[in-house]
């Protein structure tokens, strides 16, 4: 199975200069984890919920005055919807991800969105597992990053 086969199309994105306000709403309002940020180039980030949580929230930036450039996840990881699912599943292992944007082969252009959820729902059975180790994965370190903030 390839990746086009299971994507999540119609992909939303941001600008570096939104604000946090803006973008949060925008992910508020579609109910989606993610947005690709492009710029005039195309694509050069990715702002994930964990980066306003984790960056913005507890640095105490305001989200009304910063910017998505300055929380947003810059080290591109992405795959191509020709990519075989065992291979993004492989890179989001990898890289501790629960999206992975998808490019079209031979541009800088974010087509689609991969997704944990996309993988469990969508994905062949035979993933199961590898899909289950990296959500716990997750999980467990949610865990110990809120125990050790508490303790």
């Amino acid at each position: 199975m390839l990746v086009r086969e299971l994507m999540t199309r119609n992909v939303e994105s941001t600008t570096p200069t939104t604000t946090l306000t803006d973008a949060a709403r925008k992910m508020r309002d579609r109910n989606i984890g993610c947005l690709p940020v492009n710029d005039t180039d195309g694509f050069i980030g990715m702002l994930t919920e964990k980066d306003l949580t984790t960056r913005a929230t507890a640095e105490g930036l305001n989200p009304t005055t910063t910017t998505v450039r300055q929380v947003m996840t810059s080290g591109i990881t992405y795959c191509h919807d020709d990519n075989s699912i065992e291979d993004a599943l492989r890179t989001m292992e990898d890289k501790h991800i629960h999206h992975l944007p998808v490019r079209l082969s031979g541009s800088n252009k974010v087509i689609g969105i991969v997704s944990l959820s996309d993988l469990a729902l969508k994905g062949p059975d035979a993933l199961y597992t590898n899909i289950a180790k990296l959500a716990f994965q997750s999980a467990s370190q949610n865990q110990a990053n809120t125990a050790r903030r508490t303790n």
